[in-house]
């Protein structure tokens, strides 16, 4: 990001607000704001992170947004929120404790919130924070409360086993079951 120490460590503390409303058809869930996040208050904000592409891609949303845009995922239904509220460089740097409390907070929001699909992106998260080892993307049999939840893949440019097209895909099936079920 070319910052100065103190300006690194102001972004891993400041915290991103969630883009979110009670009754919406998904909530997403990154693992936690990245640097570039947290510097801009925009989700998934660094060049090279493929969700917004992937939502497009995938028909969640009509055109491609921008991260500065993220507050027009309202209108179709849609939210972001985060497992750990944590700013880091790297998912590398959390701890498992933090994923089991984020886990937890998790819960309580969507016990508050009531979204009908809760989609973690990154699985490996979502199995930390959960305590659900052999979870696999998809849907999973968890709920929380009347909210279903699906593990997507990570949309990291750094989760290179996932492409652009077999990650619009996964997403795909989401955006169908989320519309089937209402």
């Amino acid at each position: 990001m070319g910052c100065t120490p103190e300006e690194l460590q102001a972004a891993r503390d400041r915290l991103v607000p969630d883009v979110a409303a009670s009754g919406l058809r998904v909530l997403f869930c990154g693992i936690n704001p990245g640097l570039m996040t947290a510097a801009t208050g925009h989700h998934f904000a660094r060049p090279g992170n493929r969700f917004w592409p992937v939502l497009h891609a995938s028909g969640f949303t009509p055109r491609l947004l921008r991260p500065a845009e993220q507050e027009e995922l309202l209108a179709h239904g849609l939210g972001i929120t985060n497992v750990v509220a944590r700013a880091s460089a790297k998912a590398s740097e959390l701890t498992a404790e933090e994923y089991r409390e984020g886990g937890r907070l998790l819960a309580e929001k969507v016990a508050r919130l009531r979204p009908r699909w809760l989609a973690v992106a990154g699985v490996t998260a979502y199995r930390v924070a959960f305590d659900d080892k052999h979870a696999v993307i998809g849907p999973q049999r968890r709920t929380l409360g009347t909210t279903r939840v699906w593990a997507l893949p990570n949309p990291s440019g750094l989760n290179a086993h996932w492409t652009l097209a077999t990650m619009a895909e996964e997403y795909g099936r989401l955006r169908a079951a989320a519309w089937e079920d209402a």
